[in-house]
């Protein structure tokens, strides 16, 4: 049998459940079991790490070593914490959350910015993992594990039972039936909706290879308008934070003031019913900027990928540019890295080319004599420069068209290495 990493291609598929309130009470205890296993492992480690600084060979700290060591595995965990054998707890829940531990310290090592892994807070978020197992004499498909589809409306989960669930799944249910279910995490976000995400895997594509095109393009990303292709086309900049930014902040003083009166009549906030109206409103207007960016970057990067074989942008370091106080909400609000993210997996899984390049001098520099700005006692373009003539060929250039050009240039020399 093979493992989800050797499957040849992985999908995944986000959908909206909703739960039952027992159920969604099973999904509290799991959720919070996966924070607390999570912490301990934190906490084991911590103390482990003092006790060993100590040189001598004395007994009882031996022995406390002996003793966290032992415990840093889900059934051991269990037996020595009596409320974490809960009927209501996935097994899987336990070993996911140590799993994930062990992938923080991985990414430490290999990122050093990440961090150690540190302990998780309580919040009004919810989420844990669980895995899909097959029965050995049972057909390994998305209707025969124990995470699977009963039918197009619902989904069979391990001790949560029967869920009802919607979102854009059933074309990927009508065309194939060889998809094996991997990890599947239960989340629950600020909004108080609940979502189960699965990491799908199968031998063969779950799209189809786009046809051959011909067609390059470079794409310039600026603050002024979304980009600027080498075609010259220009896409606006929605600036969906700005213009919902008002009506945010307002419904966010609301917030404040309820906050404060909760906790000036020592109410708790959890049980204040207008602070927690509040909350759930301000959740919303979170989500739906972050929808709305998400459906414009969705919408713009397939459409880039169904049109051209060889899409190049630059490779732009954001949290560099957001050190720039006076562009951060800019450059926040456009999401940038989320656009080339989507712009890479949807080339990966369309069969197109993408590329990043250095965007050092893609705009200084003239596209038709490749003279740079700076150089021979010449000032750099600054932000308000939107056009400019080359001093040295006369060339008249808009500045983020000619930018465009520089980097499809880059591009194509690049691939041709």
């Amino acid at each position: 049998m093979k493992s989800m990493s050797k499957l040849a291609y992985h999908f995944g598929l986000k959908m909206r459940i909703y739960p039952s309130t027992k159920q969604k009470q099973i999904i509290q205890v799991n959720s919070d079991i996966s924070r607390t296993v999570y912490n301990k492992m934190v906490a084991i480690d911590q103390e482990l790490y003092h006790l060993k600084q100590v040189k001598l060979p004395i007994d009882t700290i031996q022995a406390r070593i002996v003793d966290l060591e032992s415990r840093k595995n889900a059934r051991n965990m269990s037996n020595h914490y009596q409320y974490m054998q809960d009927k209501r707890i996935d097994s899987l829940t336990k070993a996911n959350a140590i799993q994930n531990y062990q992938k923080a310290w991985k990414l430490y090592r290999k990122v050093h910015k990440a961090g150690t892994p540190n302990y998780h807070k309580k919040s009004y978020r919810q989420s844990y993992q669980t895995n899909c197992q097959y029965g050995k004499n049972k057909s390994m498909d998305m209707f025969s594990g124990s995470v699977r589809f009963i039918d197009k409306k619902h989904i069979q989960m391990p001790k949560l039972g029967k869920l009802r669930v919607s979102g854009s799944y059933r074309r990927i249910l009508d065309k194939k039936s060889d998809i094996r279910i991997g990890t599947v995490t239960i989340s629950k976000d600020s909004a108080d909706r609940y979502f189960v995400s699965m990491q799908l895997g199968s031998d063969t594509p779950f799209v189809k290879i786009l046809p051959k095109t011909n067609s390059q393009i470079g794409i310039d990303l600026n603050t002024e308008n979304f980009l600027t292709t080498s075609d010259g086309v220009i896409v606006d900049n929605p600036r969906y934070y700005r213009t919902i930014k008002h009506k945010l902040a307002k419904a966010q003083r609301t917030l404040s003031r309820r906050e404060l009166r909760a906790k000036k009549e020592n109410r708790s906030l959890r049980d204040s019913k207008n602070y927690q109206k509040q909350r759930h409103l301000v959740a919303k207007l979170h989500d739906k900027i972050r929808n709305q960016r998400k459906n414009f970057l969705n919408y713009l990067s397939m459409v880039l990928i169904n049109n051209h074989d060889l899409i190049v942008v630059e490779n732009l370091r954001s949290s560099n540019l957001l050190k720039n106080h006076a562009l951060a909400m800019s450059i926040s609000d456009v999401g940038w890295r989320s656009f080339l993210q989507k712009l890479e997996y949807k080339a990966n899984l369309y069969g197109r080319i993408f590329i990043t390049i250095n965007p050092k001098n893609t705009t200084q520099m003239c596209h038709t004599c490749k003279f740079v700005m700076g150089t021979d006692d010449t000032q750099k373009l600054t932000l308000k420069d939107r056009q400019w003539i080359c001093p040295q060929c006369g060339a008249f250039h808009i500045r983020d068209h000619n930018a465009s050009l520089n980097i499809l240039d880059k591009g194509l020399a690049k691939l041709a290495k």
